[in-house]
C-alpha cells in the first residue's frame, strides 16, 4: 500500500535559502561587502537558513486536518455534494389502468462500478394508462401530423415524442404562432378516458444562443411568455379543461405540464390529418408575443423530474447528558442535501425554519423542532440553535453560552434527540445515462416500468481540501461583494449546483451582442455533467444567477448563460513505430486529442480549455508527436475544422471571446510507412 504524499508547500532546502539570503546582502546592506564563509554574517545567515529549512518541513507535513480549521478561520467550508437530476417516465400495466405515483418514489440504476444509485420523485403524480399515439399541431391555417416522431423506448414502455434533432424539432405553434394555434395530442383506450391528471413533460431545445438567466427575476431575454388554454374534444366541440401546472409558461421553457383530466365528458373523434378515432386535448395559443415561436424536441407522458439520494425520517441521533460538549450526534447517511426552506411551529407558537435537516429534541414535555444555524455566534444561551456539518452529518450544540443546552430527559435518555426529517446523497456518479434508471426500489401499484429517456445532470462529489485551497485567496479577495470579473467567477463557483467551471464577460448583455453594454456582466457556466459539450440547464443558471443577486451591486445587470462552442475536428496522417499497435495508437492520439480540448479537462494545465483559447499549431503537433507509438507525422499533414471549414495548413486557428470547443472525434489515418 502506497502511503500518502504530502503537500509540497515550499521546496526551498538549505542551499537555495542561503544562496537567496546572501544575493539580498548588496541591496540591503551595500556596505557589507566580505561574502565569504569566514565572515561571521555569513555564519548568522547560514544558521538562519538551516532554522528556516526544519521549519519549512514541518510545515510541508501540516495534515488535513490543519488545513480544514485553518480554512474554517477564514469562514471557508468545502463544498458538499450535488445531487444529480432526472426526469421518470412511468408505464402503468395497462391502457385503463392509472397508478398513483407517490412521493419519494425510489428508482435506481440496476448497478454498475459504484453499485445502484438512487433517485426520488420529488412530487407525487398519477401516471394514466391511455397511451399518446399521435401528436399533431394547428398554425391557424392548415394541421401538421408528427406522430412519426412518436418513440418507444428500447427497453418498453409509452411512446413520447422525441427529435431527432434541430430538422425535426416541432414548431409548437406553427412558424409564426399566431392566436388560436394549437398543440394537439391523441390517446387510445379501450374503456372512457382518464379523470385523472394528465402529466407530460417538455423539453425545448436550447434558445439561440442558449438559455439566458437574468439575476433578480430569472427572466429570460428574447422569449416573452406567452398564455395559452387548454381543451378536451366532446365528439361535438372542444371543451375548456383546467391545466393545473404549467411550469413551461406556456412552452417558453422545458418543464412539467398538468391539465385535468376530462373523464366520461371526452369522446373519441378523428381530428385534422388524423384518420383513426382518438381522445383528444390541445393547448391552445390566446396571446403570445414570442419573438422566437417556440419549439418542442422532446414531450414525454406520465413524466416528473427526481433528484438523486434518499429521504430520512424519524432517526435517532441519541439523547442528551445536559451537559457542555456533548456530541457531536452524527447522521447515518451523507452527504446531506440541502433541502427547501419551510416553516414548522414549536408548542408555544414560535415559528422555526427548516433547511436542511428538521430536528426535533424531546426535554421531557414533548418533541420541539430546534432552528438551524451556520454558527453559534449570533447565538444566546437560551437560544434552541444546532449547526449541522453536511459533509460529515455532525450535528453539534451549543455550550450554554452561545447556544442553549439540552436538558437531559429521565424518560428517554438515550433517544431524546430525533431527525425527524432529511435527505442525503449526491455524487457525480449520479450522472448515468439514458435508460439507465429503471429499477423500481419502492411500491407502486399498477407500475409496470419506468425509464429515463434522457441522461441525468447536474451531480458533482464534494469539494476537496486541495481545490478549497485553490479557492479560498479569491473568496477572501472578493469579500462577499462581486464587482470585478473574477468576483462573479468566484462567487458563481460558490453556487449549490454542479458548476464546474465560469467565466465573466464585463460590458456584455445576450440581448446586444458585440456592443458594450455598460454596468452589464454575462457569467458563462459550465457544468460539471459528462459529455464532450456540457450546457447548463435552466435551473443551474437561476441558482447562479440568485447566489450572484445576493452579491451584486444593484446598478449591475447580470446575466447567465451556457457556453457558445466551437466545434473543432482535428484531420491527420501519422505513422507508427513498428513495435506500436496501430488501433492502440489511433486510439491515444484521439483520446489525449479530445480530452486535451475539453472545457472542463483540456488545455495544458488539465483544468479546461480556455475560454477563447486559440489552437496553436505548435502544442497541437507536440501533442500528437510525444503520444507513445507515434513515431512521425507524414508531410507534417495535420488540419483543422472549424465548424466544417477546414483552416489553414500549419497555422494557429482562433475561436471567439468567450468560446470553448466541442472537439469532434478525431479524423487520424495511421500506418507503418
Amino acid at each position: 500500500m502506497t502511503g500518502l504524499q504530502a503537500p509540497n508547500l515550499d521546496d526551498r532546502d538549505f542551499a537555495a535559502l542561503f544562496a537567496q539570503a546572501r544575493a539580498l546582502i548588496p541591496r540591503y546592506m551595500p556596505e557589507w561587502t566580505d561574502h565569504n564563509l569566514s565572515d561571521p554574517g555569513i555564519t548568522l545567515i547560514q544558521l538562519f537558513a538551516a532554522q528556516a529549512e526544519q521549519t519549512l518541513y514541518r510545515m510541508n507535513r501540516v495534515p488535513e486536518l490543519a488545513y480544514l480549521k485553518f480554512l474554517q478561520l477564514l469562514g471557508i467550508q468545502l463544498g458538499t455534494a450535488t445531487p444529480a437530476g432526472v426526469e421518470l417516465t412511468f408505464t402503468t400495466t395497462g391502457p385503463t389502468v392509472d397508478a398513483l405515483v407517490p412521493t419519494g418514489t425510489q428508482v435506481a440504476t440496476s448497478g454498475g462500478d459504484n453499485g445502484p444509485i438512487v433517485f426520488e420523485v420529488l412530487e407525487g403524480f398519477t401516471a394514466i394508462g391511455a397511451p399518446l399515439t399521435a401528436v399533431q399541431t394547428y398554425d391557424g391555417t392548415g394541421f401538421r401530423d408528427h406522430s412519426a416522431l412518436l418513440t418507444v423506448p428500447p427497453n418498453g414502455g409509452q411512446a413520447s415524442l422525441v427529435s431527432t434533432g434541430t430538422a425535426s424539432d416541432v414548431d409548437i405553434f406553427g412558424a409564426h404562432a399566431p392566436v388560436g394555434a394549437a398543440l394537439m395530442l391523441g390517446y387510445t383506450t379501450p374503456g372512457a378516458f382518464t379523470a385523472n391528471p394528465i402529466t407530460l413533460y417538455a423539453t425545448l431545445p436550447p434558445l439561440p444562443g442558449g438559455d439566458v438567466v437574468r439575476a433578480g427575476d430569472d427572466a429570460r431575454p428574447g422569449s416573452p411568455a406567452g398564455r395559452m388554454w387548454a381543451e378536451f374534444h366532446d365528439g361535438t366541440r372542444w371543451q375548456p379543461i383546467a391545466i393545473l401546472t404549467d411550469e413551461t409558461q406556456a412552452f417558453t421553457g422545458s418543464g412539467r405540464l398538468t391539465v385535468a383530466g376530462p373523464g366520461i365528458r371526452a369522446a373519441r373523434v378523428k381530428l385534422g390529418s388524423v384518420t383513426t378515432s382518438l381522445y383528444w386535448i390541445r393547448f391552445v395559443l390566446t396571446a403570445g408575443d414570442y419573438q422566437n415561436p417556440p419549439r418542442l424536441r422532446v414531450l414525454a407522458p406520465n413524466t416528473v423530474p427526481a433528484l438523486q439520494g434518499v429521504t430520512l425520517r424519524d432517526e435517532v441521533l441519541g439523547g442528551s447528558d445536559g451537559m457542555p460538549s456533548q456530541g457531536p450526534f452524527t447522521l447515518s447517511t451523507v452527504p446531506v442535501i440541502r433541502g427547501e426552506e419551510r416553516e414548522v411551529a414549536r408548542g408555544d407558537g414560535r415559528l422555526v425554519r427548516v433547511t436542511d435537516l428538521e430536528l426535533r429534541v424531546d426535554e421531557g414535555s414533548g418533541a420541539q423542532p430546534w432552528q438551524q444555524v451556520p454558527d453559534f455566534l449570533a447565538s444566546g444561551p437560551d437560544d434552541e440553535h444546532f449547526v449541522l456539518d453536511r459533509f460529515s452529518g455532525d450535528v453539534v450544540f451549543g455550550d450554554g453560552r452561545n447556544g442553549r443546552i439540552p436538558i437531559a430527559n429521565p424518560a428517554h435518555p438515550g433517544d431524546n434527540i430525533v431527525a425527524v426529517w432529511y435527505r442525503a446523497g449526491g455524487s457525480a456518479a449520479g450522472n448515468v445515462g439514458a435508460g439507465t434508471v429503471t429499477s423500481l426500489q419502492t411500491a407502486a401499484f399498477g407500475v409496470a416500468s419506468v425509464t429515463n429517456l434522457a441522461a441525468a445532470s447536474g451531480g458533482a462529489d464534494p469539494e476537496t481540501v486541495a481545490q478549497a485551497k485553490v479557492r479560498a485567496p479569491a473568496v477572501l479577495k472578493a469579500g462577499g461583494r462581486a464587482v470585478t470579473a473574477e468576483d462573479f467567477e468566484t462567487i458563481a463557483l460558490q453556487t449549490p449546483a454542479a458548476v464546474g467551471r465560469v467565466h465573466a464577460l464585463a460590458l456584455t448583455d445576450p440581448g446586444f451582442p458585440g456592443v458594450p453594454v455598460p454596468g452589464a456582466v454575462t457569467v458563462v457556466v459550465v457544468p460539471n455533467s459528462p459529455g464532450p459539450a456540457p450546457v447548463p440547464t435552466v435551473h443551474t443558471l437561476r441558482e447562479v444567477c440568485a447566489e450572484l443577486n445576493k452579491h451584486r451591486l444593484i446598478t449591475t445587470q447580470v446575466f447567465a448563460t451556457g457556453p457558445t462552442y466551437r466545434q473543432v475536428r482535428v484531420v491527420g496522417d501519422l505513422i507508427v513505430a513498428p513495435s506500436s499497435d496501430l488501433t492502440v495508437v489511433q486510439n491515444a492520439v484521439s483520446d489525449r486529442l479530445t480530452t486535451w480540448l475539453h472545457p472542463l479537462t483540456g488545455g495544458d494545465d488539465g483544468t479546461g480549455w480556455p475560454f477563447g483559447g486559440t489552437i496553436y499549431a505548435s502544442s497541437l503537433l507536440g501533442l500528437i508527436l510525444t503520444t507513445p507509438g507515434v513515431a512521425r507525422i507524414r508531410d507534417n499533414q495535420v488540419l483543422v475544422e472549424l465548424d466544417g471549414e477546414r483552416q489553414m495548413f500549419c497555422r494557429d486557428v482562433e475561436i471567439g471571446v468567450g468560446e470553448l470547443i466541442d472537439a469532434l472525434t478525431p479524423q487520424l489515418v495511421v500506418g507503418y510507412r
